[in-house]
């Protein structure tokens, strides 16, 4: 669920010439909501809000009702229900989320083997390769939209251009549910005409500095020189800022790694003091985390913790791994033995989160560290089938059945538009 900045006026047609556009990058328009409707079809065109409900509680995702209403990701739930009163709060089913990305990513890579996933609910693909057998972009965008939609009962929408940068650029234009196609002789007038927001790597304080001097657009940033640029920026984003802005982005589509990173963290609806609940929560997101690398089919090398006081001080805690694991157990481990070393703040904790880094594929299986026969593992296999179908809370471990349900949970991870 992005918050780019977004011209009306650019979403229109461009033409239709599309030889020298092979970059697609698809993007699934309100995948976590989408797939909360999926699960609860009642919630079909109404303000929905995909995050936590207590006081402290973040948006990770809304429907385009609830946007409609200036709702948007990131925002705090107390606020989003003070804009759209009526807006029905759903919980974050992560597992559920991933088990999804994986099927449309399987379904991607039908159609090109030249892909790279980016987000949980976005990836780039490049179909050079796929015209002779499928046709030219448009009509390749068309069948994989067709075929996420028939069989995965999912919207996305599709943006076309010639490279990475306008590819993705175009999705964002294309929402909801769309397909736009730029040119490549109509890259320059599409990406002039936005604001400089829309540039990658341009933030908000970047913006506001760029605003002060009187440049709002990204045409008005091409006008200036490198040196400029530089001087602004520092020289390796001014010169890479110099390229964009003329539309030039050389990133091959590649198999990057999807995840750098799988964590989640946790805001208490009030300031914890107790070191039981903190462990149930570790213990919690523990689990949580083992999950997303199963769905991903990744091992962990390292546990990370994150604790935030009351006064909100923050500061983490790693440990590295004897062997990768996706076995929540051995993270579990490693959180409490990290979290065992540290003071409660006088104040009491107000958040707290696990991470699991230094991620791997498995080469030849996973080495069972429950017990020799591998039973611990084939249980948390058998209870992710679970929470795929019922969602994340129908079953849980034993230890964590008393955990309070008032925490906020969100993942690191995040949707786009």
């Amino acid at each position: 669920m992005s918050k780019s900045p977004y011209c009306a006026a650019a979403k229109r047609d461009w033409g239709s010439d599309d030889s020298r556009t092979d970059i697609l990058h698809v993007d699934m328009d309100a995948f976590f909501v989408e797939a909360e409707i999926l699960r609860n079809p009642s919630l079909r065109g109404k303000p929905v809000i995909v995050g936590g409900s207590g006081n402290r509680g973040v948006v990770s995702s809304a429907s385009y009702e609830a946007r409609a209403r200036g709702i948007h990701a990131a925002m705090p739930v107390s606020q989003a229900k003070r804009l759209c009163p009526e807006a029905i709060v759903v919980s974050s089913g992560h597992a559920y989320y991933a088990a999804l990305s994986r099927k449309v990513m399987s379904l991607l890579g039908e159609i090109t083997a030249v892909i790279e996933q980016i987000s949980i609910d976005e990836a780039f693909l490049d179909v050079s390769g796929a015209r002779r057998r499928l046709g030219a972009p448009v009509q390749i965008a068309r069948l994989l939209r067709g075929r996420i939609r028939s069989e995965l009962s999912l919207p996305a929408s599709v943006g076309i251009g010639c490279n990475k940068l306008i590819a993705k650029i175009a999705s964002a234009h294309a929402k909801p549910d769309g397909i736009l196609l730029v040119p490549d002789t109509k890259t320059l007038e599409f990406l002039h005409m936005l604001p400089v927001g829309a540039i990658p790597g341009i933030g908000q304080a970047a913006g506001k500095k760029l605003e002060s001097k009187g440049i709002e657009t990204v045409r008005q940033l091409a006008d200036l020189s490198i040196s400029q640029m530089n001087s602004l920026f520092g020289k390796a984003m001014g010169v890479r800022l110099y390229q964009m802005v003329r539309g030039q982005d050389s990133r091959p589509v590649g198999a990057e790694p999807k995840e750098k990173s799988i964590g989640t963290e946790t805001t208490f609806s009030l300031d914890v003091h107790s070191r039981q609940e903190i462990a149930s929560t570790l213990l919690s997101q523990a689990h949580q985390c083992a999950a997303r690398l199963r769905a991903n089919n990744l091992l962990a090398a390292n546990v990370t913790i994150k604790l935030r006081a009351a006064d909100f001080r923050t500061w983490t805690r790693s440990r590295t791994l004897l062997q990768p694991t996706d076995v929540a157990r051995d993270i579990a481990q490693a959180a409490l033995g990290l979290f065992a070393k540290e003071k409660m703040p006088h104040g009491g904790i107000r958040l707290v989160g696990v991470t699991t880094k230094d991620l791997s594929a498995p080469s030849s299986g996973v080495q069972m560290s429950w017990d020799s026969d591998g039973r611990g593992r084939a249980a948390e296999i058998a209870m992710d089938k679970i929470h795929q179908k019922f969602g994340d809370i129908s079953l849980l471990p034993a230890t964590l059945v008393a955990v309070d349900n008032l925490r906020e949970v969100s993942g690191y991870e995040s949707e786009s538009r």
